[in-house]
């Protein structure tokens, strides 16, 4: 791959995001003209591959905050299901002693009546 394939692999990929930053979406509709115009400086190149750092890097820092925050509620939602399968385990096991119960209840209040 070249240099120039390089970048422009870089404008196609950049160009499917949807961008609503007014700058990079300003410098990629720049950048765009400029191809489509045939060519494109080094001055401009250098400016695009700067408004895209920027841009991504935000961006990048953005999403990795919010991974944190959805692995923290993640977690959150683990602890609620290992809480509530314990105390179903828990009412499962009272139950079974109720009905030993009762049942004992019932044998005995029926060996009385003979």
């Amino acid at each position: 791959m070249t240099e120039t394939d390089g970048f422009h692999t870089l404008v196609s990929r950049v160009g499917e995001f949807y961008i609503t930053d007014k700058a990079m979406k300003g410098a990629q509709k720049k950048i765009e003209a400029a191809l489509a115009a045939g060519g494109v400086d080094e001055r401009a190149k250098d400016e695009y591959v700067a408004a895209v750092r920027r841009y991504f890097t935000a961006f990048e820092r953005e999403a990795r905050a919010h991974l944190r925050e959805v692995d923290k509620r993640l977690e959150h939602v683990n602890q609620v299901h290992f809480n509530l399968t314990a105390e179903r385990g828990v009412a499962v096991r009272r139950i079974e002693a109720t009905q030993t119960v009762l049942q004992d209840c019932k044998s005995v209040a029926s060996a009385e009546r003979l």
